[in-house]
């Protein structure tokens, strides 16, 4: 019975091809929205974690802003932390230098995002300052030259990431040539491996697209004015505990005893990378779900207008003896045809979009095989939802008045 009722759905749809595709295009376009952004979301969940992940255990972050609103529990995290103006100072960078149980320290601190040469110019990076323990603490390996040191490097050594050593310099290897910062020429000194790219511990920072600068460069720079991302403490001792209680003490006194700063081990930064990214992602998919809704109401629509020009199809087919039952099922599998039919080309488009977005971007899309179950099985609820009301329709027509009206 379903296989014919199958059969006679497609004889129907194909009598209208391209009202048939229109009506299947919210849902195409619902499900292609939700799996690609769940897509996105867990390769960026993935890149913010392996980035977390080249941290050491004994390895200490410090963020502007309370980013968690109890304590330790990562529950409630504070969105709008990650929006502020930074609280930390250099003056909090010196204090933390200072411990006796921090072994080294290395700040983030923001310059601009634009540098340029003789011929080209990038406003899409991260030119920030930092200190010479940098490559070693966040395990990242200079392939070309070194790493500046911040005793005997002179001050306008920087090093660049690979996206900035190809896009604005035009080589693999351009140590030795030179690139202008905000006015002030500084030379190439090393370059940065590739790496997967992302963010930095959460800190809208990508390594590849980045310019590093030693501190007081920096601060030069930007005539005393800092703003400082993050600060990265690496511990002496493999239990955190008590570099971590010694810096909150430290920083409370440089703010006037306010704890408007976190002090995060590795595996809180990742619960919190992750919760900010999963928030991120449901709020957007909800947003392109409302599409599969708005193609639900396409499909009732269409199968209402179905049922009122098939009239006398009903009718005849009720005289010769069809059950209101039998009668049910071919209209409510038309509209399982549609929204199965929508939910398939959505998800084969989906693998399209994020096919192209690893080819041509730096962001690497994740497929999530229960994702791609979810998007099938919404599609056929859709189908049963919203093909019920013109399938109960069709079958409660007398086959009389179905004549009488044709």
């Amino acid at each position: 019975m379903w296989s014919g009722n199958f059969s006679s759905a497609l004889a129907s749809l194909k009598i209208y091809k391209w009202r048939s595709f229109l009506t299947m295009l919210g849902i195409i376009i619902g499900v292609a929205s939700v799996v690609t952004m769940v897509s996105l979301g867990e390769g960026l969940k993935k890149q913010v974690v392996g980035q977390i992940n080249q941290l050491g255990s004994d390895v200490i972050t410090v963020r502007s802003g309370r980013l968690v609103g109890d304590g330790a529990n990562q529950a409630g995290i504070n969105i709008l932390a990650f929006l502020s103006t930074s609280t930390l100072t250099d003056k909090d960078v010196e204090s933390i230098k200072k411990l006796p149980s921090v072994q080294a320290v290395v700040p983030i601190n923001f310059v601009t995002n634009s540098a340029a040469t003789e011929n080209r110019r990038l406003d899409n990076l991260f030119v920030v300052g930092t200190s010479g323990d940098m490559a070693e603490l966040l395990n990242q390996k200079v392939v070309y030259g070194s790493f500046f040191d911040d005793e005997s490097s002179s001050g306008n050594n920087v090093v660049v990431g690979s996206n900035v050593a190809h896009q604005l310099l035009g080589k693999l290897n351009p140590v030795g040539r030179s690139l202008k910062i905000s006015g002030q020429e500084f030379i190439v000194a090393g370059v940065l491996q590739q790496s997967s790219g992302g963010l930095l511990s959460i800190a809208q920072t990508d390594f590849n697209s980045a310019v590093f600068m030693r501190q007081d460069a920096a601060i030069a720079l930007t005539q005393g004015r800092t703003n400082i991302l993050q600060i990265l403490a690496k511990s002496k001792d493999p239990n955190l505990d008590s570099a971590v209680r010694d810096i909150e003490i430290a920083l409370q006194k440089n703010h006037a005893g306010n704890s408007d700063f976190s002090v995060l081990k590795q595996y809180e930064l990742l619960n919190i990378a992750s919760g900010v990214v999963n928030t991120i992602t449901r709020f957007i998919s909800a947003v392109a779900a409302v599409s599969l809704l708005v193609g639900g109401i396409g499909i009732m629509a269409i199968m209402l207008v179905s049922v009122s020009e098939r009239t006398r199809e009903i009718g005849v087919r009720k005289a010769v003896g069809a059950t209101n039952r039998q009668i049910l099922n071919q209209f409510l599998t038309e509209g399982l045809v549609l929204s199965i039919g929508g939910g398939v080309i959505g998800i084969l488009m989906s693998l399209a979009i994020n096919g192209l977005l690893r080819l041509y971007t730096d962001l690497e899309p994740v497929v999530n095989l229960t994702v791609l179950g979810l998007a099938a099985g919404i599609s056929v609820a859709v189908g049963i939802i919203f093909g019920v009301a013109p399938a109960a329709k069709a079958a409660r027509k007398s086959p009389i008045d179905a004549l009488r009206g044709e």
